[in-house]
């Protein structure tokens, strides 16, 4: 049956003004000339014609038809007049745009901050088919609110729809009280726990205690960076002792046993407490059996790798070029050969649930900081731009999983955990018409001088694969094609993540429960 659209007489169009041209070329002073002064979309109505549309619980060969910002029909053979903008996506993969649940823009840490802000780091995603990001806000001076207004002066500049995290770096009733606005104000359902990062940002398990309980009673999600940071401080010492103080010290001093010494701690915490918990970069096997374990006996966790603990070793970190080995180094550390091959079984087999970058980027001048004492390196890798080719080409076309699963753990699974399906992560009547086109047969290749980021180094150096993210559509408008960025300073939108998704649903049915097999006080005779 055909769909027929109406003819509308009068399109609206959007052009870019000389200021916001100037604004991006000199926001990313690395995409050259041919970046600069291209339109940002001439429709605000689009038909792609032909693809096989892919969700998270279906697949089939449709058309969809998006106006103004959002999906009006997804069905076969929808008929429009000559004046909408028409995409052919014959023989190509039509998919709700990414979702990076981890990310660090503008971000402050180990005295400097990350080159990549609101604007690059958006962009070069926007270029991977990436089309919103959830990024971690950092207190001020353990402030949540001044936190917040920081962050919310960083994202101006946004191109493409964001969230926010909130991190947690010290207990007082003032901070408990923030977390109620942030979730009923602000539109924050998450709160992430650091428990490495010994002297500025690491809690101790008494605060974390007081942070699950929190989040609990306000229906958001706990999150942990799950590192014993006392052991990891002993560890960094004992390498300094032994005269290692190149980048391999870094991944000697905080090995996968400290890494899965405390996600078992937070998970069995988050049990006592009885409240869903969500750990963050999940880097080797010792964390993601202690995950598997705890999803067996039927807890909530929640379990993100990211796509540099998927893919690399650390051997890069022996390198003899301090400046080489320097731009590896991450917290947790990249893992030897064999976790990152056990961790992409775990996420075919669902053991593990959806993909990160935890991107946080600093340049080659920024990683040299650290000569002559790793402890000084900024931490932080990139991955915005590459996450969604390198799952495709590693999990997909290897095999691993399905195309329905590769839509789950890039979109779908994250908008579901935090509170924002089907508005994201679905092709569906209704949601936003953040899409992409990936032509499965089309190859890409990574090089830090054709990336859309500030930084001059990429941990992906070179590599090669199947899966072509060929067209990116954000917010209803054409971002990405051709090759070309078409992006405007301050498009992006705000996200607000209601509380209380579905991990929370029966925990009140949980406790009731628990209190009931208590068979307690006992009433006892004082005499």
């Amino acid at each position: 049956m055909e769909f027929l659209i109406p003819l509308v007489s009068l399109l609206a169009l959007f052009s870019v003004s000389e200021s916001n041209n100037n604004q991006f070329c000199d926001a990313t002073n690395i995409y050259g000339d041919s970046g600069c002064n291209v339109p940002s979309s001439v429709s605000s109505k689009i038909l792609i014609k032909g693809g096989t549309v892919v969700n998270a619980h279906h697949k089939e060969v449709a058309d969809v038809y998006i106006e103004d910002g959002t999906i009006v029909a997804v069905q076969p053979n929808i008929k429009v007049g000559d004046d909408i903008k028409v995409i052919d996506a014959t023989g190509k993969l039509v998919m709700p745009g990414g979702i990076d649940p981890h990310t660090h823009l503008a971000m402050e840490f180990m005295g400097s901050e990350t080159i990549d802000d609101f604007f690059s780091g958006q962009a070069a995603a926007l270029a991977g088919g990436t089309t919103m990001h959830i990024d971690f806000v950092i207190p001020v001076n353990g402030s949540l609110s001044a936190g917040y207004e920081a962050y919310v002066e960083k994202a101006k500049r946004s191109c493409m729809d964001y969230g926010f995290h909130m991190a947690i770096t010290k207990w007082n009733e003032t901070v408990s009280e923030e977390m109620e606005i942030m979730v009923k104000e602000k539109g924050i359902n998450s709160f992430k726990f650091f428990l490495a990062y010994k002297g500025s940002f690491m809690v101790n398990d008494e605060l974390l205690m007081e942070g699950l309980k929190k989040c609990k009673s306000l229906g958001a999600l706990a999150m942990v960076h799950a590192e014993n940071g006392d052991a990891v401080f002993e560890g960094q010492k004992r390498m300094i002792e032994l005269g290692i103080t190149g980048p391999e010290g870094h991944a000697l001093s905080r090995p996968p046993v400290l890494e899965g010494e405390a996600t078992a701690r937070a998970i069995r915490l988050a049990s006592f407490v009885n409240t869903p918990l969500y750990v963050v970069h999940v880097m080797s096997i010792d964390a993601m059996e202690e995950i598997a374990r705890a999803r067996k006996s039927g807890q909530r966790v929640v379990g993100e790798p990211v796509v540099s603990g998927l893919l690399l070793n650390d051997s890069v970190l022996w390198d003899p070029d301090f400046h080489f080995a320097a731009r590896y180094i991450m917290s947790p550390p990249i893992r030897e050969a064999g976790h990152g091959t056990a961790l992409q079984a775990a996420l075919a087999t669902g053991l593990l649930q959806l993909v990160g970058t935890d991107h946080c980027t600093f340049n080659s001048t920024q990683k040299a900081l650290g000569i002559g004492d790793f402890r000084k390196i900024p931490n932080g890798v990139n991955g915005m731009e590459e996450r969604m080719h390198l799952v495709w080409d590693t999990m997909v076309a290897s095999g691993q999983i399905s195309v329905t699963d590769y839509v789950r753990i890039t979109s779908t699974e994250c908008a579901r955990i935090f509170n924002i399906y089907p508005r994201k992560g679905a092709l569906l009547v209704g949601s936003d018409a953040d899409i992409i086109i990936l032509n499965p047969n089309s190859s890409f290749e990574i090089s830090s001088k054709s990336h859309h980021y500030r930084t001059d180094t990429n941990v992906y150096e070179g590599w090669r694969g199947k899966g072509k993210v060929e067209v990116t559509i954000a917010g209803g408008r054409v971002v990405w094609e051709n090759n070309e960025l078409k992006v405007i300073p301050g498009a992006g939108k705000y996200i607000e993540m209601p509380p209380f998704s579905y991990l929370f649903d029966g925990i009140d049915k949980a406790d009731a429960k628990y209190f009931s097999s208590l068979r307690a006080p006992v009433k006892r005779s004082m005499t």
